[in-house]
């Protein structure tokens, strides 16, 4: 582990200035969470994930699309047609994290209320 907060010189997500808390924070919310569940099948419209994903607000899901597009879990395509297509797919890092992800909403499913 890092004793040095200022800098992270090995990946350590316990050290504060260590880049692995933003994909750990990425990963931890709810919307990207349940927005790569959706595509780990395989790629979806905007509004087909909007209509998957309830409750969500199109602010929230282009918001969420575009920082799991930043970190390189997803790729947006743009189809040249009239109107305009857009797909949004898992890439293999995306992919990667969908396993660990399947298996947290899993337990949730299988475990909400049991600690009341």
């Amino acid at each position: 582990m890092s004793t040095n907060n200022s800098t992270c010189e090995r990946n350590d997500v316990y050290a504060a200035m260590c880049p692995c808390r933003d994909m750990l924070d990425l990963l931890a919310n709810k919307w990207s969470a349940l927005i790569i569940g959706a595509l780990e099948d395989g790629p979806l419209r905007n509004g087909r994930l909007k209509l998957r994903l309830e409750g969500i607000s199109p602010k929230v899901l282009s918001q969420s699309l575009k920082r799991l597009e930043d970190h390189g879990l997803l790729t947006r395509t743009v189809y040249p047609e009239v109107p305009a297509r857009v797909e949004y797919e898992l890439t293999d890092l995306g992919r990667s994290a969908a396993a660990p992800l399947k298996q947290l909403r899993d337990w949730v499913e299988d475990n909400v209320g049991s600690g009341r």
